[in-house]
């Protein structure tokens, strides 16, 4: 699990900032070792019509702070990623200040009696408009086009800045860690076709929701691709020597990495395994996964 040491404080954290003619950021009150800094807020466009990408918590100090940056703006949509908690909640409240519509990715709660990793999903969210992949939002000098990009969750969206060639890219890709992928509902099968539509594309830079910007977006995706392919290598690698419970292969895996960070990496190993079964390779054998004969 690869993830970058937080960059010294003071984080700019409620200011408004420029990243390019249609883009500013505003970063939510919210540091973890899931959201980094904290989970970054975009709005989208130059004119008296914008979008605001993924509001983030139910915060009053931050959904002050996007106010602020709107100024004297309408905002004609407020659009979120998927529904984990620390990107949604804001929706609804900054939709009531701004008379905004939500539109966006799926509502979806899961139930799972297992411990969660990651943030748990959103059951307030409720969408005016739930957009397909390719659909879009259009204001006077923006196009959000939505991308459907499931895996981390699977309900997840990218949106493409049509006129600049940006993408929002979510938690689905990160400059400053991979995701996690949590099952029941992330999936590494859609997870690592997710990662290959966007391969494919040209898109200039990613903006995720936490960490920094990333320049050099096809190349990161290719290392991403093939980080996952050697997880799964050495997984069955590993199975090929004994039998092994998932918390049993995570120490052999992820031995340079913070402990804390071992359940989250248990969560990610647990979705490889899954599709391994998926294909064949591997069998549960009560707490034991083995190589299927």
């Amino acid at each position: 699990m690869r993830r970058m040491a937080l960059p010294p404080q003071p984080w700019p954290t409620g200011k408004t900032e420029i990243l390019e003619p249609l883009v500013r950021r505003v970063l939510a009150p919210n540091p973890s070792p899931f959201t980094y800094t904290g989970t970054q807020t975009y709005l989208v466009g130059a004119g008296r019509e914008i979008a605001v990408i993924d509001p983030g918590p139910d915060d009053p100090e931050h959904l002050d702070a996007i106010e602020a940056a709107i100024g004297g703006a309408s905002v004609c949509a407020i659009c979120c990623t998927h529904t984990h908690r620390d990107h949604s909640p804001g929706a609804a409240p900054l939709a009531k200040r701004t008379g905004a519509q939500i539109a966006g990715c799926a509502p979806l709660v899961i139930e799972s009696d297992e411990p969660r990793v990651d943030a748990p999903f959103d059951r307030e969210y409720a969408p005016d408009r739930v957009l397909r992949n390719g659909e879009s939002l259009t204001g006077p000098d923006w196009t959000l086009t939505a991308i459907a990009t499931p895996g981390h969750t699977s309900n997840h969206l990218c949106f493409a800045l049509e006129e600049s060639g940006a993408l929002f890219t979510g938690d689905h890709v990160m400059g400053w860690s991979t995701s996690v992928v949590v099952p029941p509902d992330g999936n590494m099968a859609d997870y690592m076709a997710s990662l290959s539509l966007l391969h494919e594309r040209s898109d200039r830079i990613y903006y995720p929701a936490h960490g920094p910007a990333v320049e050099k977006p096809q190349q990161l995706v290719r290392g991403m691709i093939g980080h996952r392919k050697q997880r799964e290598r050495q997984i069955v690698r590993l199975l090929n020597e004994e039998p092994h419970e998932v918390m049993q292969l995570v120490p052999r895996m992820y031995a340079g990495v913070d402990k804390k960070l071992w359940p989250a990496a248990g969560q990610s190993v647990t979705a490889h395994l899954i599709e391994l079964q998926r294909q064949g390779r591997v069998v549960r054998d009560g707490e034991f996964w083995v190589i299927s004969e």
